[in-house]
């Protein structure tokens, strides 16, 4: 039992997921700052109201419809969106692009800063399996030699004097 939640607290993504949590909880403040700052009073300007929070309010009864506290609230969601895709979201996957792309070239990488993916391992425990049972091992597309390099070695110069 302690195994099994040992594995499972180890697992990428519920680590991931904790990281986002803390990250997103201390960006709180930061999006709240910019929202109260600076976005409220200018569009409580445009409104001319104290704050976005009380501008553009509808009397109904006893009660308010508030259409500027939803706005805010919009307004704090695109914000946290926007700096959580251009922050890690979009560096993140252009870092991932350039790890594939020298993959595909060939160049090795350093493991400390490129750990094996699943799919590396996954390749040479085929490969291994392949020359254990005496089967050629399939060659991918980066790994293939030249075409007819064995056939012009074999037969010797083309030319003659």
């Amino acid at each position: 039992m302690i195994s099994g939640f040992k594995e499972f607290i180890m697992r990428g993504n519920v680590i991931e997921l904790a990281v986002a949590v803390v990250i997103g909880a201390a960006f709180t403040a930061v999006v709240n700052a910019i929202v109260d700052g600076i976005f409220n009073p200018l569009i409580a300007a445009i409104f001319n109201a104290d704050t976005l929070k009380n501008s553009m309010t509808i009397p109904l009864g006893d009660a308010e419809l508030s259409f500027g506290l939803v706005l805010a609230a919009l307004i704090q969601f695109l914000l946290v969106a926007a700096v959580v895709y251009f922050a890690f979201v979009m560096p993140l996957n252009k870092l991932k692009e350039n790890q594939a792309r020298r993959r595909q070239a060939g160049v090795p990488l350093d493991p400390k800063k490129n750990p094996v993916t699943d799919l590396d391992l996954l390749t040479e425990i085929r490969d291994l399996l392949a020359a254990q049972n005496g089967a050629v091992a399939p060659v991918a597309a980066t790994d293939a030699p030249a075409p007819f390099a064995a056939s012009a070695e074999s037969e010797g110069p083309k030319h003659t004097l």
